[in-house]
Formats: structure tokens, C-alpha cells, sequence
């Protein structure tokens, strides 16, 4: 389907969403349906454009970016903003700004509260998913690479957790958090993690991403996005799925 936003049809007829399955952002239900927050929100915003048919599409994280810049699907899921991928895609107005967190074993062995904590503790392994933002967040607060292991997917990172090949996965936290209440595993915990040892600091930000070549679609869909954010609607979806002002506040009017 290469090149669909472009010329093959008119994106108010139909968009093709791509997301990864990461609670409570974007996972596939029971059923076989997309859901989670950021879906939810994109369909809110798409359907106040008018768009007609919203095909949500399962990927992996090293697919979004060139996927969507080569125009195998129309939109990405949130997903934080750096430079280099702005280099690659065109980034919508933020929709959130997170922290990052730890996921480790039930009781959290090594006491791992940061990623200088981590970095401090000579045998700690952390777990990342290749390409995200936490591998570089870890390699500034001092972890050497070679005890930062790389994953494709988030289950393999898990996984490594679980069977003791990391001592900690770093995402989100409220990614971590979610998923921990969704697996219901108690021999998993999530940990906040602890900001005291970085100043200052202000939790990136996350936004949807486009083919820089899309320029109507963008255009339209960030001034229906300016529009919803931070309204009381708004607000309610998404405390549905953990979010709070706390996630909201820094991106409503950025």
C-alpha cells in the first residue's frame, strides 16, 4: 500500500492509523479491535475532520517512522519527539509528556529508583527497546552500553525481566504501571522512577508523526488537535486510561 496518503486515494475517505501494542496507549482487545488511549484520541480528532473510515494497524516500533514516511499508512501513534526523528517525519501539535520508570522483579532486588542509581550499581542490567528514548536517557545518566541489553519488542523485554537477564526494563511509567495491572503478575512491580539525582527536568513529550510529504492531513488534523486538547472531554477520555493533569498540563497550548 505504498504511497496511500499521497495519491492512491483522499485521506478524508479513509486513514490508516499505525500503532504497537503498549498498554494503555495502543493494544489489541480480545476481540481483535485496537484500543487504548492514543487511539482513542486519534479517532476522536479524525472523525471531527470528517474522515469517513479509520483503519487502525498493528506494527512493531522499529516499523513507525519508516513506515509512515514511506507512506505504507498515514499516521503513528504518539511517540516522543527528538531531532533526529523530526529528520524523518512531521510531528503533530505534543499530546502528552510522560516520565520514565522502571519494570523489575516483585520487591525490586537492587533497589533501582533511577538510571544514575542504576549506573552506580557495578552488575545492574537494564533492558530497552532498540530505538526508544530511554536507551539514550541511560546512556547520559552514565550506564555503560554494554549493560544496557536491546529489544525488539516490549514482551521480550518482559520476559528478560522475568527471567532474570535484566534487572530492570525502562519505559514509561505509566506504560509500566498499566501493564503490570494488566498482566496481574506479582512477580513484577513498577517503580517511578526518582528525580531527585537529575535537575532540572521536564518529561519529553510525545506527539503523532506523518509523512513530511502529507502536508493537508497534518495540517488539518493539528488544528482539530489544538482545538480538543486540554478541554474537559478531553480530560475525562483520557483519565479513563491513566492519564492526568499531570501528563496533560505541560502540552495544552504548546
Amino acid at each position: 500500500m505504498t504511497g496511500t496518503s499521497q495519491s492512491n486515494r483522499n485521506w478524508r475517505e479513509k486513514v490508516v492509523l499505525a500503532y504497537i501494542e503498549e498498554p494503555p496507549f495502543g493494544t489489541r482487545d480480545q476481540r481483535g479491535f485496537a484500543s487504548g488511549s492514543d487511539i482513542e484520541l486519534a479517532e476522536e480528532i479524525l472523525r471531527a475532520m470528517g474522515v469517513h473510515t479509520v483503519e487502525c494497524r498493528l506494527t512493531t516500533f522499529s516499523e513507525l517512522l519508516p513506515g509512515v514516511a514511506a507512506g505504507e499508512w498515514d499516521i503513528n501513534v504518539p511517540l516522543f519527539v527528538t531531532a533526529e526523528r523530526a529528520a524523518l517525519v512531521a510531528f503533530s501539535t505534543p499530546v502528552w509528556a510522560l516520565h520514565d520508570g522502571f519494570l523489575v522483579r516483585a520487591g525490586n532486588p537492587k533497589q533501582l529508583t533511577s538510571y544514575e542509581g542504576l549506573a552506580l550499581s557495578a552488575d545492574a542490567l537494564l533492558g530497552v527497546i532498540t530505538g526508544q528514548v530511554q536507551h539514550d536517557a541511560a546512556l547520559r545518566a552514565g550506564v555503560p552500553g554494554t549493560r544496557i541489553k536491546q529489544y525488539a519488542e516490549q514482551q521480550e523485554a518482559i520476559d528478560a525481566v522475568m527471567e532474570g537477564h535484566v534487572d530492570a526494563y525502562a519505559s514509561t511509567a505509566l506504560g509500566n504501571r498499566t501493564l503490570v495491572q494488566r498482566i496481574g503478575n506479582a512477580a513484577l512491580s513498577a517503580v517511578t522512577l526518582d528525580l531527585a539525582e537529575a535537575a532540572p527536568y521536564e518529561p519529553p513529550k510525545g506527539a503523532f508523526s506523518f509523512s513530511r510529504t502529507n502536508v493537508e492531513l497534518r495540517w488539518e488534523f493539528d488544528r482539530q488537535l489544538r482545538q480538543y486538547l486540554g478541554s474537559p472531554e478531553h480530560r475525562s477520555r483520557m483519565e479513563r486510561y491513566g492519564l492526568s493533569a499531570a501528563e496533560i498540563d505541560p502540552v495544552v497550548g504548546s
